[in-house]
């Protein structure tokens, strides 16, 4: 799991449009302290991540999914957001997703899209970027928390 706390999030660090929530994870080993943001309410919404690529096998597909959760009192995503995966030679794939009717106060998945990694170390895929993003639209939201990403093989 990625989590979220060295990602860019626009005004993550403002406590008028999100918090971070600070939880045990009992899944590591040491019982790691993580923290979440929680989504206050933003009318801009845009959260990026990245994974070096050194870190996973060569030659294999591998898929990105975000790990989220909406509150029961949500609201505003109506407007289908972004979900965007971007490789370091510039290949982008990017989809629109309606997350209007997501289970309430559950942990779902959220698709982001699926690469492979170079055959060789060295060549020329060094990161992968992934983001949630709605820009254009600009009406608020409310309600979501991101424990992270995932990105294993596909």
């Amino acid at each position: 799991m990625l989590f979220p706390r060295s990602w860019y999030i626009t005004w993550g660090e403002n406590t008028n449009y999100w918090t971070w929530l600070s939880i045990i994870e009992p899944s590591t080993s040491d019982d790691k302290e993580i923290e979440m943001p929680e989504l206050v309410r933003v009318c801009w919404l845009d959260v990026q991540g990245k994974l070096d690529m050194s870190k996973l096998s060569p030659g294999v597909n591998y898929e990105v999914v975000f790990v989220v959760m909406f509150q029961k009192r949500s609201y505003g995503w109506e407007v289908p957001v972004n979900l965007s995966l971007e490789l370091s030679d510039g290949k982008k794939l990017v989809q629109k997703v309606n997350l209007e009717n997501m289970p309430k106060s559950q942990w779902i998945e959220i698709h982001v899209g699926e690469f492979r990694t170079p055959q060789h170390p060295g060549d020329e895929e060094k990161e992968v970027h992934f983001r949630l993003f709605e820009i254009e639209v600009l009406n608020w939201k409310k309600g979501l928390v991101i424990e992270g990403a995932i990105v294993r093989p596909k």
